[in-house]
């Protein structure tokens, strides 16, 4: 495998407008997610971006920055087509996506998302945690990936996804975790299908690609990171990477 890693970041969030922007002890949150990337190791950075103020905080932290017009549909499209312009030879067969409000996801968690692609026949990786409790179950922004390990298989496939807490019965329930690897030509393939029913009904992205034949799996990993999308998350983020 030779994979690249590519963050897409936007100024408009909705809760916390500028995220990429915002400042933990005096750097852009947008750095301190491209130094667990650079602390993963996988391979070389780029930011694609819609605004030129993240493309120059992006640059100033040691990585590559491509703006992309805000019209896409996603940030999945955002990194495909930042990847034309990052690498129009086809010389990366795989394209790790993270979200760039992620600013303390660990290294090694980085790194399981490639653990799948070395099934040949997989399109896409992700990865998943335990979930907690029955509260945790039963949020519907916790998206639930259905996946079973055997004995001691820290991969399996994802046969589906959803906001509500399955699957049935007694058992462990998986947190699905959005960082996805995907090979280059899935990820060429997966922007050019039309949203699919069952994506439209759970408002999941991942379920496209599934109703599609494509096959994803998942990498089990102990903790997932937490998403910065309130300010409440970012004074939390804030705590953590104290100095």
């Amino acid at each position: 495998m030779r994979p690249i890693l590519v963050i897409p970041a936007r100024m408009a969030a909705t809760r916390l407008p500028g995220k990429p922007l915002a400042d933990i002890h005096g750097r852009p949150m947008i750095a301190h997610v491209l130094d667990r990337a650079r602390e993963a190791g996988i391979g070389p950075l780029a930011v694609a971006c819609a605004e030129e103020e993240i493309a120059e905080a992006a640059r100033a932290a040691g990585a590559r920055a491509v703006l992309v017009a805000d019209d896409v549909p996603s940030g999945t499209d955002r990194v495909q087509r930042a990847m034309k312009a990052l690498d129009p030879a086809g010389e990366y067969d795989v394209v790790v996506n993270l979200q760039g409000d992620f600013p303390t996801i660990r290294p090694e968690t980085l790194r399981a998302v490639l653990a799948p692609l070395e099934d040949p026949s997989v399109d896409i990786g992700t990865l998943v945690c335990p979930i907690a409790n029955e509260d945790e179950a039963r949020t519907d922004s916790f998206v639930k990936c259905a996946c079973a390990f055997s004995g001691d298989a820290t991969v399996a496939p994802a046969l589906y996804f959803s906001r509500l807490p399955i699957p049935w019965g007694d058992g462990p329930r998986w947190h699905h975790i959005g960082v996805y690897a995907y090979r280059r030509a899935a990820l060429d393939r997966f922007v050019t299908l039309p949203a699919s029913p069952l994506e439209l009904r759970e408002k999941l992205e991942q379920l496209r690609a599934l109703e599609a034949g494509m096959k994803i799996s998942a990498a089990r990993v102990e903790h997932g990171p937490f998403g910065v999308d309130t300010p409440e998350d970012l004074e939390r983020a804030r705590a953590l990477l104290a100095p």
